[in-house]
Formats: C-alpha cells, structure tokens, sequence
C-alpha cells in the first residue's frame, strides 16, 4: 500500500492539515494518509508544544471518521531528537508490505538541504509536496521522486491559534470542533 507520511508536531492539528491530508488520499496520490505526531523537531524549539500525548489525541479527535487518514506515534518511541530519515527507516522495516512517501510543504521543501541524508529521502523514497503561501517552488524538473498537489492554500498556523487561545479569543472554524473543545478544556487561559 502506498502511504502518505504527514510528520509534523501539529501543534494543534488544524482545519489546514486535514484539507492537506484528504486532498492526497482523494486525488489518488496515496492509498493512506498517516499523521506522525513528532515528540521533538530538531529545527524547532520545543518550548511551545504542547505536551505529545496532547497532541496525539488531537489528531485523533481530529480524524475520527476520516477515511484513509490514520494518527501514529512512532517517533514517540525513536531515540530523541529524530530524524526524518530514521522514522522513514524505521517504518520501512517495521511495514514492509508499504510503501513510503513524505508530505511536506513548499516551505520545507525550500530548506530541505538543511535535512540530515536529504537526498536519500527523495531518492529511496520521495516526496509529496503541498503550496504554501509564498513559496514557488520548481523542482519538479529535477526530481522525479517528488510529485507536486495543488492542495487549497489555507492559510492557517497552529501559532496563531494558540496565540488565540491564551487570549481567550474564539478559534472555531480553525480547527475541528472536537479539537476546540480539547483544547478549551486543557489549554485555555482561565483567566480570560
């Protein structure tokens, strides 16, 4: 089976990455989707994040009745920080009946020579790449590894989210429900 790996912190998960996620499965380019929670980002701090079992059932929340989307924690259980190279192994090994391709945005597609073993992730195995606001992106001629949607550029960030919540402003139409519901009753600043 050919599988989407959507590896983000999610942080929380959004109206913008499940539009991502059904625009893939939908349009054919993957069998299934999987959102891999990460624990830790080696280009982000992590001062921020959300506690990750939080975030895992975020996503959880988020997907129930989505079909084709499923959540995993398999970098939960990876030495720390981890790479994206090392999960995309590790799930290679761990399910070798699938094939892997990684979804990433045109942003971390412009940084992606930052990545550790870089190019064996677009040559072993590839690269899904979704628009982003403000970033053109023209590798299409020199990887055949990496195949480009035209996924709705949503223009959403789970920064601007929590910054919403802990000013007690409203963020309904930004996440699922379920999710803003979670996130009320674990997160939200009580004194607003």
């Amino acid at each position: 089976m050919r599988i989407a790996i959507f590896s983000g912190s999610f942080n929380p998960i959004h109206n913008g990455h499940l539009a991502i996620a059904r625009e893939v499965v939908d349009k054919g380019v993957a069998d299934e989707l999987w959102f891999l929670v990460s624990p830790q980002n080696p280009l982000k701090k992590d001062a921020d994040l959300f506690p990750e079992d939080d975030r895992l059932k975020m996503v959880m929340l988020a997907i129930e009745n989505e079909p084709g989307l499923s959540v995993s924690d398999f970098e939960f259980h990876l030495p720390r920080p981890t790479y994206t190279i090392l999960t995309l192994e590790g799930l290679r090994t761990t399910y070798p009946m699938h094939q892997f391709k990684l979804l990433i945005g045109g942003d971390n597609l412009s940084i992606i020579h930052k990545w550790v073993e870089n190019q064996r992730i677009i040559n072993e195995f590839g690269l899904i790449v979704y628009p982003r606001p403000g970033f053109q992106n023209n590798m299409e001629k020199q990887s055949p590894n990496i195949t480009f949607i035209s996924a709705p550029l949503i223009d959403l960030s789970a920064t601007e989210i929590r910054e919403k919540l802990i000013k007690g402003e409203p963020i309904s139409g930004m996440v699922p429900e379920k999710v803003a519901l979670y996130l009320q009753q674990h997160f939200a600043n009580p004194n607003n």
